[in-house]
């Protein structure tokens, strides 16, 4: 028994000075932290910690974009930038306009994008110019930034020439065809019309072939486009004129001859068909007609009495 004890108490000993066996060295993928460990233990703090930094900087990016934000964070570091322009003595103090006519002081800031957070340090003037471009009624438009607090633009204005209907709606047109607005107020009542598809872009040379007859342009009341081709003119007594497709000028050179030599103006006439070289023909209105038909019958009535006589 006492060697026996003696055995054991030796194994125990003998235990407790073993060198623990060496544990199993774990499989790669049973620690997925491992790269996260190595860059811990060896790269520098300074480096995990830009590490950091660019990867929550790169989420919080991703979710801006994600999220539709992208306009509101690029206009909140805009007027960060603004602010901070202004406070060190770059606020827009004064703004000189030349060139406008049609178009307001205010609106013409609005549409270059300049308001009271702009900062002359931080203002485009190439992005201000081509937004003042974009617009219908500026055909040219300059920027100076005069430093440290002036602002000037000098803008062309296209000029209202003409009125222009299509289905029924009014527009006012430059004389290039350029729409330049779609409200017409009472200080363009006076300006000519112009009715068709197409006729915004061709009514320039016609017009002006009208104005060559001072007998005839007062009077019209509209230039109608006729498909795409050629032209008719509405009288302000309501007469047609309905015109060649070629050789317009003979047609309104015989035109005026007729108003000169036989007043055509004032008869009582609906239309008159220019269209054939060699001819005119005219329309009478449904009283003048009437007339002349009853006094055709008439006439024809006193023939056949005196014949039978």
């Amino acid at each position: 028994m006492a060697a026996g004890a003696a055995l054991s108490a030796a194994a125990l000993v003998a235990q407790a000075f073993r060198r623990p066996p060496a544990l199993a060295r774990p499989a790669r993928h049973d620690h997925p932290g491992r790269i996260v460990a190595l860059v811990e233990r060896y790269a520098p703090r300074r480096a995990v910690l830009t590490m950091t930094l660019v990867l929550v900087c790169s989420s919080a990016a991703f979710g801006v974009v994600k999220g539709g934000h992208l306009d509101e964070v690029a206009a909140a570091l805009s007027d960060a930038r603004n602010a901070a322009a202004n406070v060190a003595g770059f606020r827009i103090a004064s703004v000189a306009i030349d060139g406008s006519r049609q178009l307001s002081h205010d609106e013409i800031l609005a549409i270059g994008g300049v308001n009271g957070r702009s900062s002359l340090l931080f203002l485009d003037a190439a992005t201000v110019r081509d937004r003042l471009k974009a617009n219908p009624w500026i055909a040219d438009a300059t920027v100076l930034k005069l430093y440290p607090g002036h602002l000037r633009i000098d803008v062309t204005e296209r000029k209202a020439f003409a009125l222009w209907q299509r289905d029924g709606q009014l527009a006012v047109i430059a004389d290039d065809g350029a729409v330049l607005d779609s409200y017409v107020t009472r200080r363009f009542a006076t300006l000519p019309l112009v009715v068709g598809h197409g006729a915004e872009t061709h009514a320039r040379d016609f017009l002006a072939l009208v104005a060559r007859y001072p007998t005839l342009r007062p009077r019209v009341k509209a230039a109608v486009y006729v498909g795409e081709r050629r032209w008719n003119l509405r009288l302000d007594n309501g007469l047609d004129i309905r015109l060649p497709e070629h050789d317009v000028s003979r047609a309104l050179d015989k035109l005026a001859r007729l108003e000169r030599d036989q007043h055509l103006f004032s008869r009582d006439i609906t239309v008159v068909d220019l269209r054939l070289s060699d001819r005119v023909t005219v329309r009478l209105s449904e009283e003048a007609a009437k007339a002349r038909f009853d006094a055709l019958d008439k006439d024809k009535k006193a023939k056949r009495k005196a014949g039978n006589a």
